[in-house]
């Protein structure tokens, strides 16, 4: 019984526990926000309207195009990049074989014999492959920020796509599922004990 007590006092007591129920609780009171711009390339507008959809299609907060009416603001940064990913190899063998033998003779008054039997095998086979794939990766860096410019959560998502969905899509996807699971857990945290 005393280690259970003793457990339960370390646990409250933890500084890294109460910043983070903090935020936690801080990010359950949020009711409506404002997607400010995010910084990146030219593809961070379209990733910031993924995150405005799947922010509304995750029914968590209401969302509003005037910040002064928003009790958070959520800022940060994204990119959307396509790149080739190459691979190349290559392999070969080969193999050679010679044999060879002469044998000359002369006669000064009637005639010259000459003898040169020979052998010789090549083999060889070269391969190489080369591949080339033009991928995406989308990656963001977001964070919740209160009137009073406290940040109250944050996260960081990459995503190289989905069999059905874009890099970018499944970004804003992820961003928004991580939202929706811990606010969830900042209101079971105010509804508790």
């Amino acid at each position: 019984m005393a280690a259970t007590l003793a457990l339960l006092f370390l646990l409250a007591s933890d500084p890294a526990r109460e910043i983070e129920e903090e935020n936690l609780r801080a990010l359950a009171k949020v009711r409506r926000v404002f997607v400010d711009r995010l910084n990146g390339g030219e593809t961070a507008v379209q990733l910031r309207d993924m995150l405005i959809s799947a922010l509304v299609n995750a029914k968590i907060f209401a969302l509003t195009e005037n910040q002064e009416r928003a009790d958070a603001v959520l800022r940060g940064s994204a990119e959307d990049l396509i790149f080739t990913d190459t691979f190349q190899t290559s392999s070969g063998v080969s193999a050679r074989a010679s044999i060879g033998t002469g044998s000359t003779s002369t006669r000064s008054t009637t005639a010259t014999t000459t003898r040169t039997p020979g052998v010789q095998v090549s083999v060889g086979e070269d391969e190489s492959q080369r591949i080339a794939e033009r991928k995406h990766e989308a990656t963001a860096s977001v964070r919740l920020v209160t009137k009073d410019g406290d940040i109250i959560w944050s996260t960081t998502q990459e995503s190289l796509g989905g069999k059905f969905k874009g890099a970018g899509a499944d970004v804003a996807d992820r961003i928004a599922r991580q939202l929706k699971a811990d606010y969830e857990k900042g209101r079971r945290l105010s509804s508790g004990p």
